[in-house]
């Protein structure tokens, strides 16, 4: 078995990423063991801790009501339910959901709170700024920047260059950037946005304000990145959220610990605390910082054994002297069921043969493949894909690594069944010997077979041809690939 220099491969990794996985691993190891065995060991009742940290109101069950609610009157009788900005607790229209894909983050009508995202994206630049102070202070082996260049000339130079098909360790990749993506998902979720519109911001401030922005001062942008950070940010920001409204509800301690407590919330949403410490320091709001949360259970009403809810509504915020910090008028708390969530995000792995044109003088083979991708209905869907293998070159009897990625769209027929046949069409490089300058542009059609075996699996067979427009060559590539949903998985 061959053996990896961890540490020589992590000391050639930009300081800011080697943070970033030791940020992510930190949290994904440790969190989910202590936040759930807190939420078993303790009630759901909460208490107030501080005058400047938690600040609680229930909605008791014991309260007398006029006229007493019963089952015939508790149509007419109205309560007004205490929340806060959580997406599930508001009320879009009755025809909100006809359009699952349209964008609020820009056009709030539904109660978002477009102020607190808007005051927590200045507060993320202005952080931006101190970590480029920080990159420009570092030893250039470290920061990439050369010290004769101007940080401006470099930024325009690794934008033009990209993006490119990185190098970087799959751990970072696959935990430092999506834990950073969780971190700007959480912006918009927690001011109230949906899944969807919280996706969409991460998107953005991933793509404009890190990759080709703060980072492009550094290195190149990335393929990978431009789409692991806001897809993967997604999942595991919506775990985020979820994970610290439960310990919110737990009292906000870990082991009965609230150093513990305090730095689990600093893990999953450094942004929120780092802003709230902002406030503190300054006695006043300087960022409007702070989340909710409301928990509902069921409470029994009437003499025939009916229940209806009852709603737990906290709050947790750093209060000063010269801010105006409260939470949002009160409205009826309803749950819906967004039909866009992080089921729709789909991984796969394959299986490929290759089959490559006589100009490479390299013998095809076998190929493995990965993929990411957004599966927006049962008739469209979108992915980024990477192939790799090792072939013989027939001319040196070296062999030789062939590597291919592409950004591909699939149409479904037979939308309600569980056998589609789909058409696919993309475009992407084709890449030897894991050398970037090898790098040839490819366009790829073909067809297949996607099969449902469940919600959260399915496989997949197709065929598709590559074209290379400068070499003038086609090659290809059959693939059978099986897909995990995650979430609730395929509706």
């Amino acid at each position: 078995m061959n053996k990896v220099d961890f540490s020589k491969n992590l000391k050639q990794v930009p300081v800011s990423k080697r943070i970033a996985l030791a940020v992510s691993v930190s949290t994904s190891l440790l969190l989910p063991t202590l936040i759930s065995s807190q939420v078993a060991a303790q009630s759901s009742s909460i208490s107030s801790n501080s005058t400047t940290e938690l600040t609680s109101t229930t909605l008791a069950s014991n309260t007398t009501q006029s006229p007493a609610d019963t089952a015939d009157n508790l149509k007419d009788v109205y309560r007004e339910h205490a929340t806060n900005t959580r997406w599930e607790n508001l009320n879009p229209g009755p025809d909100f959901y006809n359009s699952p894909y349209q964008i609020s983050l820009f056009d709030p009508k539904n109660g978002e709170d477009s102020a607190r995202v808007w005051s927590q994206t200045k507060a993320i630049f202005g952080y931006g700024f101190g970590v480029i102070g920080i990159i420009a202070l570092l030893p250039e082996d470290i920061s990439n920047w050369d010290s004769e260049q101007s940080l401006g000339s470099k930024w325009s130079e690794n934008v033009t260059d990209g993006p490119v098909w990185d190098r970087d360790t799959g751990a970072l990749n696959l935990l430092g950037h999506p834990y950073f993506g969780g971190a700007y998902y959480q912006v918009a979720r927690k001011s109230g946005y949906r899944q969807w519109d919280a996706f969409i911001y991460s998107t953005l401030m991933s793509t404009f304000y890190w990759e080709y922005g703060i980072e492009a001062f550094a290195e190149v942008p990335s393929v990978q990145d431009l789409v692991i950070t806001p897809v993967l940010g997604w999942a595991y920001g919506e775990w985020a959220f979820n994970t610290e409204m439960a310990l919110k509800k737990s009292g906000g301690e870990i082991w009965g610990s609230s150093m513990l407590g305090n730095t689990a919330f600093f893990f999953l949403d450094p942004a929120d605390y780092m802003s709230a410490g902002i406030n503190n320091i300054f006695g006043k709001e300087i960022i409007i910082a702070g989340t909710g949360y409301v928990g509902i259970k069921d409470i029994p009403y009437g003499s025939e054994g009916k229940t209806d809810n009852q709603i737990s509504y906290n709050v947790k915020f750093q209060l000063g002297d010269g801010g105006n910090i409260a939470s949002n008028k009160p409205k009826r708390a309803y749950r819906k069921s967004d039909p866009v969530d992080t089921g729709i995000i789909g991984l796969s792995y394959g299986i490929g043969s290759a089959q490559l044109d006589n100009t490479w003088g390299v013998d095809g083979g076998q190929t493995k493949e990965y993929s990411l991708g957004l599966y927006f209905t049962p008739s469209f869907s979108s992915r980024v894909s990477y192939s790799k293998g090792v072939f013989l070159n027939e001319t040196s009897n070296n062999k030789e690594t062939y590597e291919n990625y592409s950004l591909d769209s699939q149409y479904y027929f037979n939308s309600k069944g569980d056998l589609r046949p789909y058409l696919t069409a993309g475009f992407g490089d084709v890449l030897w010997m894991k050398e970037d300058d090898t790098a040839k542009f490819a366009v790829n059609a073909g067809g297949g077979g996607h099969y449902k075996l469940n919600n959260n699996f399915a496989l997949q067979l197709d065929w598709r041809f590559y074209f290379t427009p400068s070499e003038d060559t086609v090659d290809n590539n059959a693939t059978l690939r099986l897909i995990y949903f995650l979430g609730k998985g395929q509706r």
